[in-house]
Protein backbone atom coordinates (compact mmCIF):
# COMPACT_ATOMS: atom_id res chain seq x y z
CA UNK A 1 0.00 0.00 0.00
CA UNK A 2 1.39 3.39 -1.05
CA UNK A 3 0.51 6.38 1.09
CA UNK A 4 0.19 9.65 -0.83
CA UNK A 5 -0.55 13.13 0.44
CA UNK A 6 -2.88 14.75 -2.10
CA UNK A 7 -2.95 18.55 -1.92
CA UNK A 8 -5.68 20.35 -3.86
CA UNK A 9 -5.14 24.04 -4.63
CA UNK A 10 -7.64 24.75 -7.41
CA UNK A 11 -6.56 25.72 -10.92
CA UNK A 12 -8.13 24.43 -14.11
CA UNK A 13 -7.75 20.86 -12.88
CA UNK A 14 -10.01 21.81 -9.97
CA UNK A 15 -12.48 23.82 -12.04
CA UNK A 16 -15.68 23.31 -13.92
CA UNK A 17 -17.52 25.27 -16.62
CA UNK A 18 -20.74 27.03 -15.69
CA UNK A 19 -22.45 29.61 -17.91
CA UNK A 20 -19.41 29.63 -20.21
CA UNK A 21 -17.17 30.57 -17.27
CA UNK A 22 -14.34 28.44 -15.89
CA UNK A 23 -13.92 28.66 -12.12
CA UNK A 24 -12.80 26.56 -9.18
CA UNK A 25 -15.21 24.54 -7.09
CA UNK A 26 -14.80 22.63 -3.84
CA UNK A 27 -16.38 19.48 -5.28
CA UNK A 28 -14.35 19.29 -8.49
CA UNK A 29 -11.25 18.03 -6.72
CA UNK A 30 -12.99 14.69 -6.14
CA UNK A 31 -13.76 14.43 -9.84
CA UNK A 32 -10.06 13.72 -10.32
CA UNK A 33 -10.08 10.90 -7.78
CA UNK A 34 -13.24 9.40 -9.27
CA UNK A 35 -11.77 9.42 -12.78
CA UNK A 36 -8.56 7.91 -11.45
CA UNK A 37 -10.37 5.07 -9.66
CA UNK A 38 -12.30 4.30 -12.84
CA UNK A 39 -9.21 4.14 -15.07
CA UNK A 40 -6.49 2.81 -12.75
CA UNK A 41 -6.88 -0.94 -12.02
CA UNK A 42 -4.63 -0.83 -8.94
CA UNK A 43 -6.26 2.17 -7.28
CA UNK A 44 -7.13 0.01 -4.25
CA UNK A 45 -3.39 -0.29 -3.50
CA UNK A 46 -3.18 3.45 -2.84
CA UNK A 47 -4.14 5.42 0.21
CA UNK A 48 -4.73 9.14 -0.36
CA UNK A 49 -4.84 11.65 2.46
CA UNK A 50 -6.57 14.69 0.94
CA UNK A 51 -6.11 18.29 2.10
CA UNK A 52 -7.16 21.53 0.42
CA UNK A 53 -5.30 24.44 2.06
CA UNK A 54 -6.13 26.91 -0.72
CA UNK A 55 -8.59 27.18 -3.60
CA UNK A 56 -7.81 29.61 -6.39
CA UNK A 57 -7.12 30.04 -10.06
CA UNK A 58 -3.36 30.17 -10.30
CA UNK A 59 -3.29 33.54 -12.07
CA UNK A 60 -4.45 34.96 -8.72
CA UNK A 61 -1.46 33.53 -6.88
CA UNK A 62 0.66 35.77 -4.62
CA UNK A 63 3.99 34.66 -3.06
CA UNK A 64 2.36 34.40 0.37
CA UNK A 65 0.25 31.55 -1.06
CA UNK A 66 3.44 29.50 -1.28
CA UNK A 67 4.00 30.14 2.42
CA UNK A 68 0.49 28.88 3.21
CA UNK A 69 0.94 25.84 0.95
CA UNK A 70 4.28 24.97 2.55
CA UNK A 71 2.82 25.36 6.05
CA UNK A 72 -0.03 22.98 5.19
CA UNK A 73 2.36 20.35 3.85
CA UNK A 74 4.76 20.65 6.77
CA UNK A 75 1.85 20.35 9.22
CA UNK A 76 1.54 16.77 7.96
CA UNK A 77 3.94 14.02 8.97
CA UNK A 78 5.75 13.97 5.63
CA UNK A 79 7.83 10.93 6.55
CA UNK A 80 4.72 8.72 6.57
CA UNK A 81 4.09 9.38 2.87
CA UNK A 82 5.65 7.72 -0.15
CA UNK A 83 4.99 10.87 -2.15
CA UNK A 84 3.11 14.15 -2.36
CA UNK A 85 0.92 15.21 -5.28
CA UNK A 86 -0.16 18.86 -5.56
CA UNK A 87 -2.79 19.93 -8.06
CA UNK A 88 -2.14 23.37 -9.55
CA UNK A 89 -3.21 25.71 -12.33
CA UNK A 90 -1.06 26.18 -15.41
CA UNK A 91 -0.68 29.97 -15.49
CA UNK A 92 1.85 30.16 -12.63
CA UNK A 93 2.83 26.49 -12.62
CA UNK A 94 6.50 27.15 -13.44
CA UNK A 95 6.83 29.72 -10.64
CA UNK A 96 5.32 27.40 -8.02
CA UNK A 97 7.45 24.51 -9.28
CA UNK A 98 10.55 26.69 -8.80
CA UNK A 99 9.39 27.89 -5.37
CA UNK A 100 8.77 24.39 -4.04
CA UNK A 101 11.95 23.00 -5.65
CA UNK A 102 14.11 25.63 -3.97
CA UNK A 103 12.40 25.59 -0.59
CA UNK A 104 12.11 21.78 -0.36
CA UNK A 105 15.68 21.24 -1.56
CA UNK A 106 16.39 18.99 1.44
CA UNK A 107 13.24 16.85 1.21
CA UNK A 108 13.57 13.07 0.86
CA UNK A 109 10.07 12.58 -0.54
CA UNK A 110 8.98 13.03 -4.17
CA UNK A 111 6.68 16.00 -4.77
CA UNK A 112 4.80 16.18 -8.06
CA UNK A 113 2.78 19.11 -9.37
CA UNK A 114 -0.17 18.02 -11.49
CA UNK A 115 -2.19 20.32 -13.73
CA UNK A 116 -4.61 20.19 -16.64
CA UNK A 117 -5.00 22.20 -19.84
CA UNK A 118 -8.81 21.89 -19.69
CA UNK A 119 -11.31 21.19 -16.89
CA UNK A 120 -11.60 17.46 -16.27
CA UNK A 121 -15.13 17.35 -17.69
CA UNK A 122 -13.60 18.08 -21.10
CA UNK A 123 -12.55 14.84 -22.87
CA UNK A 124 -9.45 16.64 -24.23
CA UNK A 125 -8.12 17.38 -20.74
CA UNK A 126 -4.68 15.97 -19.95
CA UNK A 127 -5.00 16.25 -16.15
CA UNK A 128 -5.83 12.58 -15.53
CA UNK A 129 -2.81 11.36 -17.51
CA UNK A 130 -0.59 13.68 -15.48
CA UNK A 131 -2.05 12.33 -12.25
CA UNK A 132 -1.44 8.73 -13.33
CA UNK A 133 2.14 9.62 -14.27
CA UNK A 134 2.65 11.20 -10.83
CA UNK A 135 1.34 8.09 -9.08
CA UNK A 136 3.59 5.83 -11.16
CA UNK A 137 6.59 8.08 -10.44
CA UNK A 138 5.99 7.69 -6.72
CA UNK A 139 5.57 3.92 -7.06
CA UNK A 140 8.39 3.24 -9.50
CA UNK A 141 11.12 5.82 -8.91
CA UNK A 142 10.67 7.08 -5.34
CA UNK A 143 13.02 9.93 -6.28
CA UNK A 144 13.31 12.89 -3.92
CA UNK A 145 12.69 16.38 -5.28
CA UNK A 146 10.01 18.36 -7.08
CA UNK A 147 8.82 17.25 -10.52
CA UNK A 148 6.16 18.20 -13.04
CA UNK A 149 4.64 15.64 -15.44
CA UNK A 150 3.13 17.21 -18.53
CA UNK A 151 1.79 15.97 -21.84
CA UNK A 152 1.87 18.48 -24.68
CA UNK A 153 -0.42 18.23 -27.69
CA UNK A 154 0.55 15.27 -29.94
CA UNK A 155 3.40 14.34 -27.59
CA UNK A 156 4.39 11.80 -25.01
CA UNK A 157 4.28 12.71 -21.33
CA UNK A 158 7.51 14.21 -20.02
CA UNK A 159 8.62 14.70 -16.44
CA UNK A 160 10.31 18.04 -15.83
CA UNK A 161 12.53 19.07 -12.97
CA UNK A 162 10.55 21.65 -11.03
CA UNK A 163 13.50 24.04 -10.98
CA UNK A 164 13.84 23.93 -14.78
CA UNK A 165 10.25 24.15 -15.98
CA UNK A 166 9.58 27.14 -18.22
CA UNK A 167 6.24 28.93 -18.36
CA UNK A 168 3.77 27.80 -21.01
CA UNK A 169 4.46 28.65 -24.63
CA UNK A 170 2.51 31.65 -25.91
CA UNK A 171 -1.02 31.02 -27.23
CA UNK A 172 -0.57 27.41 -26.20
CA UNK A 173 -1.00 25.08 -23.26
CA UNK A 174 2.30 23.35 -23.90
CA UNK A 175 5.23 23.28 -21.46
CA UNK A 176 8.92 22.57 -21.91
CA UNK A 177 11.98 22.52 -19.71
CA UNK A 178 14.55 25.24 -20.33
CA UNK A 179 16.74 24.38 -23.33
CA UNK A 180 13.99 21.85 -24.23
CA UNK A 181 15.68 19.28 -21.99
CA UNK A 182 13.05 17.38 -20.05
CA UNK A 183 14.27 15.03 -17.33
CA UNK A 184 12.27 11.87 -18.10
CA UNK A 185 9.94 10.50 -20.75
CA UNK A 186 6.91 8.50 -19.58
CA UNK A 187 5.51 6.11 -22.15
CA UNK A 188 3.79 2.73 -21.89
CA UNK A 189 3.98 2.96 -18.10
CA UNK A 190 7.78 3.22 -18.23
CA UNK A 191 10.14 6.05 -17.38
CA UNK A 192 13.12 6.65 -19.64
CA UNK A 193 15.93 9.06 -18.93
CA UNK A 194 15.98 12.01 -21.33
CA UNK A 195 18.68 14.19 -19.83
CA UNK A 196 21.02 13.50 -16.93
CA UNK A 197 21.49 16.03 -14.15
CA UNK A 198 24.84 16.84 -12.62
CA UNK A 199 24.66 16.75 -8.82
CA UNK A 200 28.40 17.16 -8.20
CA UNK A 201 28.18 20.83 -7.25
CA UNK A 202 24.77 20.64 -5.58
CA UNK A 203 24.42 21.50 -1.91
CA UNK A 204 21.38 21.58 0.35
CA UNK A 205 20.36 24.37 2.68
CA UNK A 206 17.55 24.75 5.18
CA UNK A 207 15.40 27.79 4.45
CA UNK A 208 12.56 29.59 6.13
CA UNK A 209 9.39 29.77 3.99
CA UNK A 210 9.76 33.51 3.56
CA UNK A 211 9.30 34.99 0.08
CA UNK A 212 10.00 38.70 -0.11
CA UNK A 213 7.14 40.74 -1.66
CA UNK A 214 9.57 43.54 -2.52
CA UNK A 215 11.23 42.17 -5.67
CA UNK A 216 10.30 43.87 -8.95
CA UNK A 217 10.36 41.82 -12.17
CA UNK A 218 10.70 43.73 -15.45
CA UNK A 219 10.38 42.18 -18.90
CA UNK A 220 12.08 43.78 -21.95
CA UNK A 221 10.38 44.94 -25.11
CA UNK A 222 11.17 47.56 -27.77
CA UNK A 223 10.21 50.96 -26.39
CA UNK A 224 10.36 50.00 -22.70
CA UNK A 225 10.27 53.29 -20.75
CA UNK A 226 11.93 52.90 -17.34
CA UNK A 227 10.51 56.20 -16.08
CA UNK A 228 7.20 54.35 -15.59
CA UNK A 229 8.64 52.30 -12.73
CA UNK A 230 8.45 53.46 -9.11
CA UNK A 231 11.23 51.57 -7.34
CA UNK A 232 11.33 53.21 -3.92
CA UNK A 233 9.51 50.28 -2.30
CA UNK A 234 11.63 47.57 -3.96
CA UNK A 235 14.55 45.79 -2.31
CA UNK A 236 15.82 44.49 -5.64
CA UNK A 237 14.95 44.39 -9.33
CA UNK A 238 15.28 41.40 -11.62
CA UNK A 239 15.29 42.25 -15.31
CA UNK A 240 14.36 39.62 -17.86
CA UNK A 241 16.56 39.39 -20.96
CA UNK A 242 16.10 38.57 -24.61
CA UNK A 243 17.19 35.06 -25.59
CA UNK A 244 20.76 36.21 -26.32
CA UNK A 245 21.15 37.47 -22.74
CA UNK A 246 20.71 41.07 -23.85
CA UNK A 247 18.60 44.17 -23.25
CA UNK A 248 18.69 47.73 -24.57
CA UNK A 249 22.03 49.29 -23.58
CA UNK A 250 21.99 52.43 -25.72
CA UNK A 251 20.81 55.98 -25.02
CA UNK A 252 20.15 56.64 -28.71
CA UNK A 253 16.39 56.85 -28.05
CA UNK A 254 16.70 58.81 -24.79
CA UNK A 255 17.81 58.00 -21.25
CA UNK A 256 14.38 56.76 -20.21
CA UNK A 257 14.76 53.83 -22.60
CA UNK A 258 18.29 52.92 -21.52
CA UNK A 259 18.79 50.03 -19.10
CA UNK A 260 22.26 51.31 -18.05
CA UNK A 261 20.62 54.57 -17.03
CA UNK A 262 18.00 52.64 -15.02
CA UNK A 263 20.79 50.61 -13.39
CA UNK A 264 22.37 53.87 -12.22
CA UNK A 265 19.02 55.02 -10.88
CA UNK A 266 18.73 51.81 -8.87
CA UNK A 267 22.27 52.12 -7.53
CA UNK A 268 21.55 55.65 -6.30
CA UNK A 269 18.81 54.14 -4.13
CA UNK A 270 20.95 51.14 -3.03
CA UNK A 271 18.73 48.78 -4.98
CA UNK A 272 20.46 45.83 -6.63
CA UNK A 273 19.51 45.04 -10.21
CA UNK A 274 19.84 41.45 -11.38
CA UNK A 275 19.71 40.05 -14.91
CA UNK A 276 18.40 36.65 -16.05
CA UNK A 277 18.28 34.37 -17.92
CA UNK A 278 21.62 34.00 -19.68
CA UNK A 279 24.13 31.23 -20.34
CA UNK A 280 27.64 32.12 -19.25
CA UNK A 281 30.00 31.81 -22.22
CA UNK A 282 33.40 33.13 -23.23
CA UNK A 283 31.91 35.52 -25.77
CA UNK A 284 29.16 37.98 -24.89
CA UNK A 285 27.33 40.71 -26.73
CA UNK A 286 28.60 44.23 -26.27
CA UNK A 287 25.25 45.25 -24.78
CA UNK A 288 25.53 42.53 -22.12
CA UNK A 289 29.04 43.63 -21.15
CA UNK A 290 27.84 47.23 -20.84
CA UNK A 291 25.06 46.20 -18.45
CA UNK A 292 27.46 44.26 -16.24
CA UNK A 293 30.02 47.07 -16.29
CA UNK A 294 27.30 49.47 -15.14
CA UNK A 295 26.73 47.35 -12.04
CA UNK A 296 24.02 44.85 -12.93
CA UNK A 297 24.45 41.39 -11.40
CA UNK A 298 23.93 38.46 -13.72
CA UNK A 299 22.21 35.32 -12.44
CA UNK A 300 23.85 32.86 -14.81
CA UNK A 301 22.52 29.57 -16.19
CA UNK A 302 19.11 29.66 -14.53
CA UNK A 303 15.56 30.05 -15.80
CA UNK A 304 13.83 33.36 -15.22
CA UNK A 305 11.25 31.64 -13.00
CA UNK A 306 13.89 30.07 -10.76
CA UNK A 307 15.97 33.25 -10.69
CA UNK A 308 12.96 35.33 -9.65
CA UNK A 309 11.83 32.91 -6.93
CA UNK A 310 15.38 32.45 -5.68
CA UNK A 311 15.62 36.22 -5.21
CA UNK A 312 12.36 36.18 -3.24
CA UNK A 313 13.83 33.52 -0.94
CA UNK A 314 17.20 35.25 -0.77
CA UNK A 315 15.77 38.56 0.37
CA UNK A 316 13.28 36.77 2.62
CA UNK A 317 15.95 34.70 4.40
CA UNK A 318 19.11 36.84 4.44
CA UNK A 319 19.86 40.40 5.46
CA UNK A 320 23.38 41.02 4.16
CA UNK A 321 24.68 41.26 0.60
CA UNK A 322 27.35 38.57 1.01
CA UNK A 323 24.83 35.95 2.20
CA UNK A 324 22.40 36.87 -0.58
CA UNK A 325 25.07 36.65 -3.27
CA UNK A 326 26.41 33.36 -1.92
CA UNK A 327 22.92 31.86 -1.86
CA UNK A 328 22.23 32.94 -5.45
CA UNK A 329 25.41 31.21 -6.61
CA UNK A 330 24.70 27.93 -4.81
CA UNK A 331 23.10 25.10 -6.75
CA UNK A 332 20.50 23.74 -4.32
CA UNK A 333 17.77 22.21 -6.51
CA UNK A 334 19.50 21.57 -9.87
CA UNK A 335 18.35 25.03 -10.90
CA UNK A 336 21.82 25.94 -12.24
CA UNK A 337 22.38 24.42 -15.65
CA UNK A 338 25.82 23.22 -16.72
CA UNK A 339 27.20 24.78 -19.89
Amino acid sequence: MSNILLVFTGGTIGSTVLNETINTTNKQCYKLLNLFEQSYPESNTLNFNVIQPILLLSENLFPSVWESLIAAIEAENISQYDGIIITHGTDTLAFTAAALSLYFNTIETPILLVSSDYPLDNPQANGLSHFICAVEFIKQRKEAGVFVPYKNTHSATFVHLGSRLASSLQLSGDFISVQSKAYLRFEQNTFRQQNAINSVDRITIQLAPLFSPRILLIKPYPGLDYSHFMIDHADAVIHDLYHSGTACSTEDWGKNYSLPNFIQRCRQRNIELYLAPAIKTTNAYDSTRILIEQGAKMIWNMSLESAYVKLLLAYGNFNDADSINQFLEQNIAFEIISN
